[in-house]
């Protein structure tokens, strides 16, 4: 797992977080100039070496090297987020990749649907082909036939989502709020998308209480085990062995330390909300990854949708915890570059979506869908905190 070091509330702390930084420069030391020059350095052999006549092959190294020195430079001068392992650059270079993905998908944006298909087939040429979408509601009686046909490899990338989701919330009600929801939404969404209908043991059986259970356990076993752990750090310079000093190396991939997130969801409406949102923006990244496939044309087994998904897995780590240092620290009184360039990420994506859905789902919505979803969000956005935090607000917080 990728390390971290995390700044929690409060001055001691971080007091504490800048002894520790401090520490960590023994290993990196800001050579911004040196790197500079080996960036120049490497541009003058592309451009001396790599005079190609094809001019589609010098446009993807021209633009796979303006990706590469833009992450170069984020690494080098974006300011720092939460986190410290492996290496604050690092999490600069995340940061940076999740300003190309906002750009590229801003540029997407402005495309209409037919030439955003033709532009993803530049990156492979296999793409822009209309796919078939594949029920799994065909044959849903309870076997072993059946329960077999159902298992494959996205099985297991199910169990590891959720194994990933665990350790960026670090809650358990949390993980289970959305494993329940997203399966009532493929409900929902099922007259728009064919790949949604699942047989109900494949909904509660299979989904919640196989691949979602076995990644919820194992991601909150491996918080729980990081939380318990005693973290005693060492510069490599006192360490006098060369195995120390290897084990010292492999150390900087896992954390520095830990912190358990509490949400406390109804202390406070600033809290209740921030986490309702973070519910949704959750939710609203599943379903993109979804809508994105259909709509572009991208099979399911397609490696854009597994580097869109490590990306955006990157993306949230720190986000999230620069979310909960603002739910938590009355001092914080904006979110940090990673949580809000995701919201950002998400919602642009979202509105790829819409954009693209136009005369692509004609089958409205069934009445009951619309009924059901109009109380669920007026229970979870008026009445219950209204009742919460307005009508009464003692009873509730006695009652807690």
């Amino acid at each position: 797992m990728t390390g971290i070091t995390e700044k929690s509330v409060g001055p001691v702390h971080h007091e504490q977080v800048e002894r520790k930084r401090s520490k960590d420069e023994t290993l990196f030391h800001p050579h911004t100039l040196t790197a500079l020059c080996i960036l120049l350095a490497w541009l003058f052999y592309a451009a001396v070496r790599t005079n190609h006549e094809n001019t589609e092959m010098s446009i993807r190294l021209g633009l796979s090297a303006a990706i590469c020195c833009f992450v170069f430079i984020g690494m080098l001068q974006f300011r720092d987020g939460p986190f410290l392992r492996p290496s604050v650059p690092f999490w600069r270079g995340v940061l940076s990749l999740s300003v190309l993905y906002q750009l590229f998908l801003v540029f997407l944006l402005f495309l209409n649907k037919d030439d955003a298909r033709q532009f993803l087939t530049y990156y492979d040429s296999s793409l822009g082909k209309q796919l078939p979408e594949r029920s799994y509601a065909d044959a849903c009686d309870l076997n072993w036939e059946t329960i077999k046909s159902q298992m494959d490899i996205f099985v297991i990338a199910h169990a590891l989502g959720w194994f990933g989701k665990a350790l960026i919330l670090r809650d358990v009600w949390c993980c289970w709020i959305l494993s329940v929801t997203f399966e009532l939404l493929e409900y929902s969404l099922e007259h728009q998308l064919n790949n949604f209908a699942e047989c109900w043991w494949d909904h509660w059986i299979l989904d919640v209480l196989l691949c979602n259970w076995a990644g919820i356990y194992l991601g909150m076993k491996t918080c729980q085990y990081f939380e318990m752990k005693q973290y005693s750090w060492a510069g490599f310079r006192q360490i006098k062995t060369f195995r120390g000093k290897a084990k010292r190396a492999v150390q900087q991939f896992t954390p520095h330390d830990w912190t358990r997130f509490e949400w406390n969801a109804t202390s406070s409406p600033k809290n209740y909300f921030c986490i309702v949102g973070l519910i949704i923006v959750f939710l609203q990244c599943e379903l993109n990854c979804f809508y994105l496939k259909y709509l572009l044309w991208v099979p399911p087994e397609h490696p854009l949708n597994t580097y869109r998904l490590i990306l955006l897995f990157f993306f949230a780590l720190p986000a999230a915890r620069e979310l909960y240092q603002y739910i938590s620290d009355s001092n914080t009184n904006r979110v940090g570059a990673h949580a809000w360039l995701i919201i950002f990420n998400i919602m642009t994506e979202t509105l790829i979506c819409l954009k693209f859905s136009e005369n692509e789902f004609v089958t409205p919505a069934p009445m009951f869908v619309k009924v059901a979803w109009s109380i669920v969000f007026a229970v979870i956005l008026v009445i219950f905190p209204l009742w919460k935090f307005v009508i009464s607000p003692r009873k509730t917080l006695k009652a807690d």
